[in-house]
């Protein structure tokens, strides 16, 4: 015979059930303790003398799909010690079960930290509101921030530290994380050199530091902790190799437009749209030029920014060659359907309103403008006694199909990707030399390192030389052991995992995910799998 339901089975330990009230999707539960004294927070003198009760309302894990809320009687007490500067204190319970001032209890506590992990702030809240635990994602934050100061007394030894963006653009922090136990420790209010020097000097037991590759952080580190092996993260590694390969493409954009045949632009092929995007393309090209002009000529990037009055950040896209795209160009819903309207459209059919009709019986989701735009552009060049409007696709969309599978390409795509191969073996050259490095990476073969750097120093393409010679130059002295053994990537989860959507760039990518460095970055790896299986 199965065992019934006890109502005390509702209640932490320690408190006893008056009774049980469900009010539309809210289960509430009466409460009180089952101690019969209470303990003086200051003297700890034992006390029975009840001066007043009250109510708290903290909530608890759900029921039944519905949200649980405690209603806890607790006992205010007269404090009887002639010594002791409190008179009344009230009714403490178990730091587990329910803290001081908590809205919520221990377990319910628990489970909201380590959604905040998991999640972060904003999704982990709208996941927490499905559960039927409501919680705004500024006291996830809150509480991981809390329980992250919270530490067992054990030294540090082995660190990763990183800075986190509280707001992105805005406001920056520095977060810590033990990598041996693999938690956060703290979260330093900024990421000031100063700052993290102080935090990391108080604590000599740190033998390991595993850090990205900017100098910021290793000033401090070196000052602070001059007995401490600095860690190259590997994270960091395939990142910025991704980042010079997309980099690569950016100042090969020239010649892969005269690869794909359009390196000159006819405006009365435009529409409207294309038109405003090519006047927007040559008033960039004068602003290019005269940053270009003035760096030549040896100024640096703070005083062209205080001559021309443009932000740090677009001199520095200038200067690496990253604002040559005429077009903004995006990923189209017309891609798949190009063969079927090129087919339809040399049988005679040019009405646009009657392709998109067929296409939509077909399955196509797209709107009827699309269709118009494709067909109009098509009439143009014709005019120009041209078949086609060649338009050279944005850096980013170039990086990713170069370091896409080509099974995984269209025919159209897999031709562009052939004919800048057959015509920018830079590129080609840069991308083998960085798919070798990331192998080696992920499979930690550390010791081959110094010696790829030496032979990329050699390597046809200016953008990934440079981009060597910067890694020879910038690496921070360890051993082959601490490169593999360490990494700070529990420093950049946690970073991402606590910020909310509207900070995190996961969150700000296309609905493709693939014009991204990280995602050209993830691609470059699947591609190494594939070549070492």
């Amino acid at each position: 015979m199965g065992q019934q339901f006890q109502r005390a089975s509702l209640a932490p330990d320690g408190f006893a059930v008056d009774g049980v009230t469900v009010e539309g999707a809210r289960l509430q539960i009466r409460l009180r303790s089952l101690r019969p004294f209470g303990h003086c927070p200051d003297c700890g003198r034992r006390s029975r003398r009840i001066q007043s009760r009250y109510l708290r309302r903290p909530a608890d894990l759900p029921l039944g799909g519905r949200q649980v809320e405690l209603m806890v009687i607790a006992r205010r007490f007269w404090c009887d010690a002639v010594l002791c500067g409190r008179r009344i204190f009230c009714e403490r319970f178990e730091t587990g079960v329910l803290s001081p001032y908590g809205r919520r209890t221990g377990r319910l506590e628990t489970i909201v930290h380590h959604l905040g992990l998991a999640l972060g702030g904003r999704p982990a809240a709208a996941f927490a509101l499905r559960l039927m635990m409501p919680v705004s994602n500024d006291t996830l934050l809150r509480v991981v921030r809390r329980r992250s100061t919270q530490t067992d007394g054990a030294e540090l030894t082995v660190i990763g530290i990183d800075d986190f963006a509280f707001r992105r653009g805005q406001t920056y922090g520095t977060i810590v994380c033990d990598l041996e136990r693999r938690r956060p420790v703290i979260l330093l209010p900024d990421r000031a050199l100063d700052t993290s020097r102080a935090w990391l000097a108080e604590r000599p037991s740190i033998l390991t530091v595993a850090r990205d590759r900017g100098g910021g952080y290793g000033e401090a580190i070196a000052k602070a902790l001059p007995h401490a092996e600095q860690v190259a993260d590997r994270w960091h590694l395939l990142e910025n190799s991704s980042r010079a390969f997309l980099d690569a493409v950016g100042k090969s954009m020239r010649q892969i437009r005269k690869a794909i045949g359009s390196s000159v632009i006819d405006p009365k092929l435009l529409t409207c749209a294309e038109r405003l995007q090519y006047q927007g393309y040559l008033r960039r090209q004068e602003t290019n030029e005269a940053i270009l002009k003035m760096s030549k000529q040896g100024a640096p990037i703070r005083q062209i920014v205080r001559e021309t009055g443009h932000s740090r950040k677009l001199v520095r896209d200038v200067l690496r060659g990253q604002r040559t795209d005429v077009f903004r160009t995006k990923p189209s819903s017309l891609d798949s359907w190009s063969p079927w309207l090129n087919e339809r459209w040399e049988k005679g059919e040019r009405n646009a309103l009657a392709l998109w009709r067929e296409m939509r019986v077909a399955g196509f989701s797209g709107r009827s403008g699309v269709v118009s735009q494709w067909a109009q552009r098509r009439r143009l060049a014709e005019k120009a006694g041209q078949n086609a409007l060649a338009r050279t696709p944005s850096a980013r969309i170039i990086a990713r199909l170069m370091t896409s599978a080509r099974d995984d390409l269209t025919k159209s795509e897999a031709i562009l990707v052939a004919a800048i191969e057959g015509n920018v073996q830079d590129l080609v050259v840069a991308r083998e030399a960085i798919m070798e490095f990331q192998s080696m990476i992920r499979s930690k073969a550390a010791a081959k390192l110094d010696a790829w750097l030496e032979a990329g120093k050699g390597n046809p393409c200016r953008i990934f030389r440079q981009w060597c010679r910067e890694r020879s130059g910038r690496r921070p002295k360890c051993d082959h052991l601490a490169l593999v053994q360490w990494t700070d990537g529990g420093a950049d989860h946690s970073s991402e995992t606590h910020q909310t959507p509207d900070v995190r760039a996961r969150q700000n990518r296309s609905a493709s995910g693939a014009t991204d460095r990280r995602g050209v970055a993830d691609r470059l790896q699947q591609k190494c799998v594939r070549a070492e299986n």
